[in-house]
């Protein structure tokens, strides 16, 4: 196993932006960004013998800080925090205390802010071969950034295995009471040729999905997934039966005993032989089939548009600060957030 740093010359607010590439004894390797801390490559080996890159994203660093890029910011790869998903009117009460954040989707706030954890440098405090091809990198959010309340440090440690599994670790402290909902947002498509995610075989271990508003801001009910689109608890083609101008954009409950390590989906596609199973300790999984994805440049020259790619955004409740019947998204001084999010490939 290898892991090595390797610099850019590009530098953001004084920080060097550097890649990081993991790679395991088989030849299967991550490149990642310190920015955003994103997985720019997952590259593994496909049934028919050939290295295979399953996520999305760019050739060069430049295009991730486009401006063409972010008017339509899909956050590709990216960490979101400091609170995934979207905060109804972008505002919420902690300690009788009213916090309005700023309103970046419609009238709500959503992915943490106008510049969330993912458009920033974070450090690189660890770097090891053994046992897996890790690396560690540490963000502080400081007291008011996004308005958000109190001193946050985040620790993310991403380790490549030679079980093909990309495991990503998340530890938080906070020296104030805060909300915090951390996700990773990276688009996945499996097809060796990357057509459409439409024939993707998918199962979502998840007997209900939350109700959203006509903006996608959770409600607070829970609706069964038996006998709507939303039923993933047996495998199924991904377009087998949705709304063919919208896809999914649908947050699932998972079947779990709280906080524990479970198996959250499993995606197969034929061609490849490839199936990407997502295992976590968190209680959702979000499910986005990218409706709104249009970029022109993305690698090799490619044209990714609606349909191109699947995510699985592993969090808590989303906008939960504003629902207390879900479990809670409050971080207090003397707690520890973590949670545990694995991206394990298999070859058929």
């Amino acid at each position: 196993m290898t892991a090595k740093q390797i610099h850019t010359g590009t530098f953001i607010d004084e920080k060097e932006v550097v890649i990081v590439e993991l790679k395991n004894d088989k030849g299967n390797f991550v490149k990642l960004f310190n920015y955003g801390t994103i997985i720019n490559q997952f590259v593994v080996t496909n049934a028919h013998g050939e290295q295979q890159d399953i996520v999305l994203g760019f050739d060069k660093f430049e295009d991730y800080i486009n401006p063409a890029y972010l008017a339509n910011y899909p956050y590709f790869g990216a960490i979101i925090g400091r609170y995934a998903n979207r905060i109804k009117d972008g505002k919420f009460e902690l300690d009788n205390v009213e916090y309005q954040l700023a309103k970046n989707n419609g009238n709500d706030c959503l992915h943490g802010g106008k510049i969330g954890f993912d458009r920033k440098v974070w450090d690189i405090t660890h770097i090891s071969e053994e046992p897996h091809a890790s690396v560690t990198f540490q963000y502080f959010s400081l007291d008011g950034e996004e308005n958000f309340p109190g001193d946050l440090a985040i620790q993310l440690t991403f380790e490549l295995t030679n079980n093909d599994e990309l495991i990503l670790t998340y530890q938080a402290d906070t020296d104030e009471a805060t909300p915090i909902n951390l996700a990773h947002h990276s688009y996945f498509n499996l097809s060796p040729t990357g057509e459409q995610v439409t024939n993707h075989i998918h199962q979502m271990n998840a007997s209900n999905y939350l109700e959203q508003d006509s903006n996608f801001v959770v409600t607070g009910k829970l609706i069964p997934v038996t006998d709507t689109i939303h039923d993933f608890t047996k495998p199924k083609a991904i377009g087998a039966n949705w709304d063919k101008e919208s896809g999914y954009d649908q947050t699932y409950v998972l079947d779990k005993e709280y906080g524990s390590l479970t198996l959250a989906s499993k995606t197969t596609e034929t061609n490849s032989g490839l199936s990407l199973l997502v295992y976590t300790t968190e209680p959702v999984a979000h499910l986005y089939t990218a409706k709104y994805l249009a970029v022109k440049n993305g690698k090799n020259g490619k044209e990714y548009g609606a349909f191109d790619a699947f995510c699985v955004e592993t969090q808590h409740h989303p906008n939960a600060v504003n629902i207390p019947h879900f479990p809670s998204t409050i971080l207090q001084p003397d707690e520890i957030y973590t949670q545990t999010t694995i991206y394990k490939v298999l070859t058929s």
